[in-house]
């Protein structure tokens, strides 16, 4: 069945700027376009909106912030372009880079003074693959905090959020301009809206199997820790209207859920000096990898699980995070006072804990390098009391989309753009590039916040300017 309606039945309403899905994205694109003098509508499918955003560490990358000055942080756009694109092994979208590295220094210190959203700089340890501390966050480091101010910011600005309103197809002309969308009810029945121009804005497809075992088919049985609308609906309604689509494959994994507690764990338990072992009580693999391609790596592990090995000084640094603080009231860090202790706890033989945690001892005194690549060089040590959690792999998001341009709108496979849609998040392509290994740090919050206000921003020129 079409999910695109040619049809010239009337609307029940008609809006200058539509847009669906009420994530960062979609607040950011309703933020933009009211300040430019339009009017939008945000369509959030649940009853209060939150999506992937609420589920995230709530943490931007960012250069050239008035709260990276604020810290004494030296950055630059350039550098920042340079990490991801290192990261991507070169494969990141230049277009979406360039406007989003641009734009988002920009983008945070809009939201800080025009809306009152106080970021500051994660500024005690480094994410893996920034050569600067420009990870950005709200006082809790954690993405319900910034989904509600963002709301709150919405809602001031008088913004009209419609929730319970499920968009289940849209209605078009044969060239691919949008006139409106269907929007279901709760209580069945459905509303025809009208629109001038469409933000989509409703993430990737990574709570659809049927995508996800299709472009991302090691992952197709992996735990799913994204928000289950994110079934894929920006990439459906695109194809049938002759999208392109970029980098489908591309996706953010994390290989540091607490199991069976389903709590994300920060990889600043790692980063900061901590390692992962499997259930054997060996190490497997080079974890300043990053935290992305960590899924695959501990779901390659005897019962797809893993022990992440830290110890209290890394556990206060985590603490700053509402994810780690849950993760202890729920009992799923566990704290051994010697290397035997542990090694009980984790019902692992004595001896084994012993040699692999000696061993990295002697790396990190002798600045070396392991044979897994990783470099051990300016690490403290690890020292008791101990620290341990269970932890497996799992999908976060997708990062491949609809291809667009700089100005967010949405590209046909010949590289014109569709006359009206314009695409922000996952619901656009990322700039991860096509691997699991391209993700750096931030980059799903980055193409959000940063393509959500362009898109905003140039569906309300779009609409001024024309007659």
């Amino acid at each position: 069945m079409s999910r695109i309606l040619t049809d010239d039945l009337p609307f029940d309403l008609t809006v200058p700027v539509a847009i669906v899905g009420g994530g960062a994205a979609g607040l950011c694109a309703a933020l933009a376009a009211r300040e430019a003098g339009i009017d939008p509508v945000v369509f959030e499918r649940d009853a209060l909106p939150q999506g992937s955003t609420a589920l995230s560490a709530g943490l931007i990358p960012a250069a050239g912030t008035a709260a990276q000055r604020a810290a004494g942080i030296v950055d630059s756009v350039e550098a920042f372009a340079r990490d991801i694109q290192a990261k991507a092994h070169g494969a990141a979208d230049p277009v979406v880079l360039k406007v989003v590295t641009e734009g988002a220094g920009l983008a945070i210190d809009w939201l800080t003074e025009r809306h009152g959203l106080a970021f500051t700089v994660v500024a005690d340890f480094s994410y893996p693959g920034h050569s600067a501390r420009r990870m950005h966050g709200l006082a809790s480091r954690a993405g319900g905090e910034l989904i509600d101010r963002l709301r709150a910011a919405a809602e001031f600005a008088g913004i009209d959020i419609v929730t319970g309103a499920r968009v289940d197809a849209l209605v078009a002309t044969p060239e691919g301009r949008v006139r409106g969308l269907v929007v279901a009810r709760p209580d069945g029945s459905e509303e025809r809206i009208g629109c001038d121009a469409l933000v989509l804005a409703c993430n990737g497809y990574g709570g659809n199997k049927d995508l996800v075992a299709e472009h991302i088919p090691a992952l197709k049985d992996a735990l799913y820790f994204g928000h289950p609308g994110n079934q894929g609906d920006a990439v459906i309604w695109g194809q049938e209207l002759g999208a392109a689509l970029r980098h489908m494959s591309g996706h953010q994994g994390h290989g540091s859920v607490a199991h069976p507690h389903g709590i994300l764990v920060s990889w600043a338990v790692i980063m900061e000096g901590g390692c992962q072992i499997n259930a054997a009580g060996e190490r497997f693999w080079n974890e300043a990898s990053g935290y992305s391609e960590a899924a695959l790596a501990v779901l390659g592990q005897p019962g797809g699980i893993a022990w992440d090995l830290f110890d209290a000084r890394i556990a206060g640094i985590a603490r700053q995070f509402e994810d780690f603080r849950r993760a202890e009231a729920a009992g799923a860090v566990l704290h051994a006072e010697s290397m035997d202790e542990l090694a009980a706890r984790l019902s692992i033989p004595p001896q084994v804990i012993r040699a692999t945690l000696e061993s990295i001892a002697d790396l990190k005194q002798c600045r070396g390098t392991d044979g897994f690549g990783r470099d051990w060089s300016g690490v403290p040590d690890l020292a008791p009391p101990y620290c341990a959690v269970k932890v497996t792999g799992a999908l976060f998001h997708t990062q491949g989309g609809l291809a667009v341009d700089g100005a967010a709108r949405v590209l046909r496979k010949g590289g014109t753009p569709l006359p009206n849609l314009f695409a922000a998040g996952g619901a656009a392509v990322g700039v991860s590039g096509p691997d699991a290994s391209g993700y750096l740090s931030g980059n799903g919050l980055l193409t959000a916040v940063v393509l959500g206000r362009i898109a905003g921003r140039e569906a309300a020129h779009l609409i001024s300017a024309e007659p």
